[in-house]
């Protein structure tokens, strides 16, 4: 779950920070206001509203019932919440962009979708790994918010087996245990990705 909502996140948290640095200002106001949004709401109460309210409202505008499972509910709240954040990490990196390397760009006769992906884009994901391995880590916690709508990831087979053995210390000791070493190994695989980012730069 936390890798479909990292990756579907991280692509709308990109459309939402081009959104923020828009000519536009309906375009401006709606990703600020997206993402002062979902950042301000607690993540349980997303979840919450994705998982009861969106299947009614998609039944409100095309007339069918709509269902929504927890697996899907629960990618789609963690990645809009990803997303507000992410935002602000690539619009911080948009802005670690030297001014210099983008007019030498447009000198040369590239376009803007050109610019955007030869010069801009690798540098806002090398420059925004840090952070965003800040956000994976915290991504992984919030998944154990999901048990609340019945999805069983770790912490919810963690309740269900303590409330059949009446061993509360095994059973969530094993789980903390589990998210430990994840976010270990996360760890180890995003500082090995921030190294291979910077190969080639100079020190």
């Amino acid at each position: 779950m936390a890798d479909c909502a990292a990756l579907l996140g991280s692509a709308l948290g990109f459309a939402t920070m081009l959104a923020k640095i828009s000519d536009s200002r309906l375009l401006r106001a709606a990703g600020f206001g997206f993402a002062n949004l979902f950042r301000a709401l607690p993540e349980l109460l997303v979840i919450l509203i994705v998982y009861f309210g969106l299947p009614q409202m998609l039944m409100a505008l095309s007339g069918q019932r709509v269902e929504i499972g927890p697996f899907v509910a629960g990618v789609i709240a963690l990645s809009l919440i990803f997303s507000a954040y992410s935002s602000e990490v690539f619009r911080g990196a948009w802005r670690g962009i030297p001014k210099g390397q983008v007019e030498a760009a447009m000198a040369s006769g590239m376009g803007p979708w050109l610019i955007l992906r030869r010069i801009r884009f690798p540098q806002i994901v090398r420059l925004s790994l840090p952070s965003l391995g800040n956000l994976w880590l915290v991504l992984l916690k919030d998944t154990s918010l999901v048990a609340v709508i019945g999805l069983q990831e770790l912490m919810r087979k963690a309740q269900m087996a303590t409330s059949v053995t009446k061993d509360p210390f095994t059973f969530y000791g094993t789980a903390a245990l589990l998210y430990v070493v994840i976010s270990i190994v996360s760890s180890a695989g995003l500082q090995a990705m921030e190294r291979r980012s910077r190969r080639g730069l100079a020190a």
